[in-house]
């Protein structure tokens, strides 16, 4: 009997010995959503007990104390570091938190200022509007293309060029006489010459997910890839240089879709709130300022089995006006946004 008992001992102290340590930030705050007002108060904990070493704190590399306020933390995720010896070895560990914006979106509303028709084959992905020219991405493997359209005159197809059937079109914008189209899940995006239309080159992505909608702003083109994010590109090579993520008041915003820019608001489709959605997003900062439902629209175009989302928006700045459709919709409508 007493020599099982000393084993069991041993047995023991080995298992003790070999205890494996698990190192964790514990992150406290009178917030349970945190936003930019938010105090937090850092700790560390070793296998789930707070230990009372001396520590160097970062938020995203930067330098803080162990008490501080997330005034100069980004919207969305943001990285916290902390670096200290243990049993003379240097650790450094690190947690990812959210910070949301203290703001509520606002509900915006619309006005239908004219109706155009729509090829009601046409599975929309992007719009953009150059010089009274409507210029439409169009998806799906066999059928994505490229459209070149004189809305107000005749509401005539100037010009049509087709991907091949490997690729699935997805959002465009127009940069410097050239013309950007993005495809899903190839990773791969075409350049085309503004006036003919001939394919320049092709792109890869880098750090994005996949191709979703695109934008630009006059400086940088900016990406969406199905994720909360929004890319922000380098307008000659379009690799990613940074990016904002989409946030409410308590929530990330994913499937951000269809992108077009108006000074400093990003107005972007998703299915995240609701089908037929509109956001009203903060270029710089990546808080949601307003929401637009569209949903009363595709009540007003054709009925059929192939009906499918809101998709597609064209901002024209001669009418202050956006003019917005959906995939195989038969109408475009042309709106003006109130920001109530």
């Amino acid at each position: 009997m007493k020599k099982i008992i000393i084993y069991t001992i041993a047995f023991l102290l080995i298992s003790c010995s070999n205890e494996i340590e698990t190192f964790d930030i514990l992150i406290n705050s009178d917030d349970k959503i945190l936003n930019k007002q938010s105090e937090i108060k850092l700790a560390i904990t070793i296998n789930g007990k707070v230990i009372n070493y001396e520590f160097e704190s970062y938020l995203n590399k930067i330098k803080i104390e162990n008490i501080t306020k997330l005034s100069k933390s980004k919207f969305g995720s943001n990285i916290i570091e902390v670096k200290f010896v243990h049993n003379d070895k240097e650790r450094n560990i690190s947690k990812s938190i959210d910070v949301y914006s203290i703001f509520s979106p606002k509900l915006f509303d619309y006005k239908i200022l004219n109706i155009y028709n729509h090829d009601i084959s046409s599975y929309t992905q992007g719009l953009e509007f150059h010089n009274d020219i409507l210029y439409e991405s169009t998806g799906l493997n066999g059928f994505s293309s490229l459209k070149k359209i004189d809305l107000f005159n005749g509401n005539k197809i100037i010009d049509t060029k087709f991907l091949d059937n490997e690729f699935f079109g997805e959002g465009l914008t127009i940069f410097d006489q050239r013309i950007i189209q993005l495809t899903w899940k190839n990773k791969v995006g075409f350049i085309y010459d503004l006036n003919s239309m001939n394919m320049i080159k092709s792109f890869n992505y880098n750090q994005s997910i996949e191709g979703w909608g695109l934008a630009n702003d006059g400086e940088y083109v900016y990406k969406s890839d199905g994720t909360e994010k929004i890319w922000i590109l380098d307008p000659e090579t379009l690799q990613e240089i940074s990016y904002i993520e989409v946030v409410t008041n308590n929530k990330k915003v994913k499937n951000i879709n269809e992108l077009e820019i108006v000074d400093d608001i990003i107005y972007a489709n998703t299915y995240q709130f609701n089908k037929d959605v509109v956001l009203a997003i903060n270029k710089n900062s990546g808080v949601v300022l307003g929401i637009i439902n569209f949903q009363d629209l595709r009540e007003k175009v054709k009925d059929h089995p192939d009906l499918d989302v809101l998709n597609g928006i064209a901002y024209y700045e001669k009418n202050n006006s956006f003019f917005m459709t959906g995939k195989k919709w038969n109408k475009i409508f042309e709106v003006e946004i109130i920001k109530n």
